[in-house]
């Protein structure tokens, strides 16, 4: 998918977070490939960076890139009795209120509640116990 980005971050392999459009977005003729196109909350890495700019009143520097970006893949821990590589799950987080060390990939940012994905890494067990005693396996997730 095309979007626009920041020069300065316009690089092969970058992760970002889309968070919506500034105030300054509402009027710029290029919202709809840079801001719309992607969805609010969701990770994005940058596939490709193509050589056309455009300019950008909210970036250093004021122009932007034209870059392909793919969903990025997203480490979260799960039941390891449903983690499988290649198998398709939909993604439910754990009903946990407990502050652990494992609470990030418990709840990773850029996933959702009954997400769509596909496990396309098993990573292998967390380096933490879970506090709750539940058996997980850390996979690489594509939603």
């Amino acid at each position: 998918m095309i979007t626009l980005i920041g020069n300065n971050l316009a690089e092969k392999g970058l992760k970002f977070m889309n968070y919506g459009a500034a105030n300054q977005c509402e009027s710029c003729r290029f919202k709809a490939t840079c801001i719309e196109s992607l969805e609010m909350g969701r990770i994005y890495q940058v596939r490709e960076v193509k050589n056309t700019e455009h300019p950008c009143l909210i970036h250093e520097g004021g122009k932007v890139k034209v870059v392909d970006v793919d969903k990025a893949t997203i480490k979260a821990a799960i039941d390891s009795k449903r983690a499988f590589e290649g198998s398709n799950i939909v993604y439910i987080p754990p009903e946990c209120d407990e502050e652990c060390s494992m609470r990030e990939i418990c709840f990773p940012e850029g996933l959702y509640s009954e997400d769509k994905c596909k496990i396309i890494k098993k990573v292998g067990k967390p380096l933490d116990k879970c506090p709750k005693g539940r058996d997980l396996t850390v996979v690489l997730l594509q939603y």
